[in-house]
Parts: C-alpha cells; sequence; structure tokens
C-alpha cells in the first residue's frame, strides 16, 4: 500500500512538472512570437521607424539633418533625386517616415514621402542614393446600393451612410438627361460601384460606377459604363439602347443647387424694382460654387459691367452661344478654349444682385431663348460595330441592377 501510494506521488509529481515545462514552453514561444510589420515594401522590425508629417516652415534638408544626416549628404540626394523627388515641394501636412539602420548612431537609410493616401516616394539616402514611385496595396470591392428621394440626392446618399463623391459622380452621369433641380419625393435610384481600400481595410475613395438606373418621375434612366476607345480606356455611359447620355450641353452651369428664377418675358427685378424680361436662369448657390462651360467652345468675352458683373461668354459654333453673370472671380481670358465642364469662374453677386447666384443665358443663332425649352444635340452614339459586345458587357450589370430591392419612403 505504501508502495502504490508513493508510485501514485511520483506520477503526480512528473505529471505536474511536465505541465509546467510545457507552459513555460507555451509563454516563450508568445513571446518570441514578435508579428512581422511591412510597409511601403520593407519589413519595419529591420528599422529604428520615425513617423512624421510636414509642418510649416520645415524643408528636406532640416529635417535629415535633425536626424544625423550631414549637409554633404543632403546636398548629394537631392542632386542625384531630383528627377524623381523634388524637395521643394513637400507640402504641410504630409504624412512622412525615415527609416533608421540598427546600428550605435541610426544612421538614416530612407525618407519615404506620402504623395497621397496611396501614392509615396521612397528616397535611399544611405550608400547608394536613388528615389522611386510606389503604392500601397490597394483592393477594389464591389458594393451596390439603393436609394430614394426624400429633398434631395445629397441628403439621400448621406442618410444611407454614403460618401458625398457618389451623389457627385451620380450626377455627373446623369447631368445630361436629368434636371436635378426637379427631382421629386419618390425618385429613387439603384447602383452598381467599386470602392477602393488601402491593405484591404482603409477606404481611399470611389473606382468608378459600373451600371445605374434612376427613377425620375416614373421614367427610369439606365446608365452603364463602357469604353468605346480601348487603347486609350476612355469611358462613357450609355443607356440600354447603346443611346449616350451625353449631350452637346450639360443641363446647367454647376452642382446642383436649385433655380432662383427662371426665363421670363415679365419679371420684377429685386434691384431695379420694376417689370422687365428676365432673358437668364438664376442657379443660387453658396459663393465661390465653381461654374462651368456647358459645352466646348472659345471664351468671345470676359470682364466686368455694372449690371452683370464679372461674366463670361462662350462661342459653341456658329449656333449656340452662353452667358454666365455675377461671378465673384472669373477663370478663364478672351479666345480662350474651354471644354464641357471646365471652371471658369466662381459664384459672386456683383453687379446688379441681391444675393449670390448665376445668371445663365443661352443664345440660339443670336437670339436669347430658354434653355429648357430647346431640342439640344445629344453626343455620338456607339458605332455599329460595337453595339453586339456592348449588348453582351452590360448585360450582367443589368441583371445586378434588378436584383437591388427598391427602397421606399
Amino acid at each position: 500500500m505504501k508502495k502504490l501510494s508513493y508510485l501514485l506521488f511520483l506520477g503526480l509529481a512528473f505529471t505536474a512538472c511536465k505541465q509546467e515545462e510545457n507552459r513555460d514552453l507555451s509563454e516563450a514561444r508568445v513571446v518570441e512570437a514578435t508579428p512581422i510589420l511591412e510597409e511601403y515594401g520593407f519589413v519595419l522590425n529591420d528599422f529604428e521607424v520615425v513617423r512624421d508629417t510636414i509642418r510649416s516652415g520645415d524643408n528636406f534638408g532640416g529635417i535629415m539633418a535633425s536626424h544625423g544626416l550631414s549637409g554633404n549628404k543632403v546636398h548629394e540626394v537631392i542632386q542625384q533625386v531630383k528627377e524623381t523627388f523634388n524637395p521643394a515641394r513637400l507640402q504641410v501636412g504630409k504624412p512622412y517616415v525615415i527609416l533608421k539602420a540598427r546600428d550605435s548612431a541610426y544612421t538614416p537609410n530612407y525618407f519615404i514621402y506620402e504623395n497621397d493616401r496611396i501614392d509615396y516616394t521612397v528616397v535611399n539616402v544611405a550608400d547608394n542614393v536613388a528615389a522611386y514611385k510606389a503604392q500601397k496595396p490597394v483592393t477594389i470591392k464591389k458594393r451596390t446600393v439603393s436609394g430614394v428621394i426624400v429633398s434631395n440626392l445629397s441628403e439621400t446618399m448621406q442618410n444611407e451612410g454614403l460618401s458625398v463623391l457618389l451623389s457627385h459622380k451620380l450626377s455627373n452621369i446623369y447631368q445630361w438627361s436629368i434636371d436635378f433641380w426637379k427631382l421629386q419625393k419618390g425618385d429613387k435610384f439603384k447602383m452598381v460601384y467599386y470602392e477602393r481600400y488601402i491593405n484591404d481595410t482603409i477606404y481611399a475613395g470611389i473606382e468608378h460606377i459600373e451600371g445605374a438606373v434612376f427613377v425620375h418621375q416614373n421614367k427610369p434612366y439606365y446608365a452603364f459604363n463602357y469604353s468605346v476607345d480601348p487603347e486609350t480606356g476612355k469611358a462613357d455611359f450609355y443607356d440600354e439602347n447603346a443611346r449616350p447620355l451625353e449631350s452637346f450641353f450639360l443641363k446647367a452651369p454647376l452642382n446642383f443647387s436649385r433655380i432662383s428664377s427662371r426665363f421670363s418675358g415679365n419679371r420684377f427685378h429685386p434691384v431695379q424694382k420694376t417689370w422687365k424680361a428676365h432673358k437668364g436662369t438664376d442657379y443660387a448657390a453658396p459663393h465661390g460654387t465653381p461654374i462651368w462651360s456647358t459645352a466646348n467652345g472659345t471664351v468671345i468675352a470676359s470682364g466686368y459691367t455694372a449690371g452683370n458683373g464679372n461674366y463670361v461668354k462662350v462661342k459653341h459654333n456658329e449656333t449656340y452661344t452662353t452667358q454666365y453673370l455675377h461671378m465673384s472671380k472669373r477663370n478663364v481670358k478672351v479666345g480662350q478654349r474651354v471644354r464641357q465642364g471646365d471652371v471658369i469662374g466662381y459664384v459672386g453677386s456683383t453687379g446688379l444682385a441681391t444675393g449670390p447666384h448665376v445668371c445663365y443665358r443661352f443664345w440660339v443663332r443670336d437670339e436669347q431663348v430658354d434653355p429648357f425649352r430647346q431640342n439640344l444635340p445629344a453626343a455620338d452614339p456607339i458605332a455599329d460595330h460595337l453595339k453586339e459586345d456592348y449588348f453582351a458587357t452590360i448585360g450582367s450589370v443589368k441583371e445586378a441592377l434588378e436584383s437591388i430591392p427598391f427602397k421606399e419612403i
């Protein structure tokens, strides 16, 4: 009996020792398992890492000198890498990283400057001085969304927790076919689009919209992204019948705000206090809002008068001319060629104006007319030899759109 008890004691002691040994080994493994940190194409564990941002008054030489790089070495680096990296263009607020050797002097090896959230420049400041540009790993993720208009597009996007950039992109797609000043409660939309993510987790903006349908006044407007020129990769939007959404003219000369006064043969002038014709369309918008040329053309006037304030006039062809009044600032000169969507000035209240807006005037063969009553020309359609490929391409996108349920108020 005593011998059995002794053997049992030895067994328990051995088991306890073994468990303690296993626990020690497990803890040792936890300590040894240091995570490998990789960024900018480097294993950061191999360096002493310094992170900072460019401050007012900072310059490349001063930054590197403060981290132990000699003046001669700074000069050598600047001369060697000036074709790729210009130290004079460091912008306040931009992040940078310095990777230092793990030696006794913590010698700087690399200076990494973040040009934007995705692009960065690596400058080797060690023995083999060089510089190159690179990008952080970017993942493209497919998204779908549905929304219904209660008051305006921007508010709807915000209510859905979506980026304001998405509302701008959607309005840009439909700017030729939908008047966003006339959206009605109950209008609705669906989209299939792609977003960019840095390192698979950090949101970095919208890649592109693949397809959309916007139901306005109970009429569906389809839009599909398609490239008719594989060499340039330039893509435009077309409807379900391969017709272009783009038109010769934009619906409006600025991003959607509100129409404060329409073209009229008899309107009470708020400044002159008299009834007279108003041969333009007034778009109320915040001071400084960019004003676009509604079509390609040549600037034939850019000046100031007591009534018009700062104004710009653009001749588009022998038939059409447009004019933009009451700008806070003009952005083009006489004789300058402009393209549709180019910023030609900014909203203000110069001249005879009671508040910030742009008065948009429209001529057809030298006669001022209401642009909303004109049958304006469209852009070129898809070539016949591309239509079979177009319909095959948009088939799956349209199916994806149809599978998204519309939201209701």
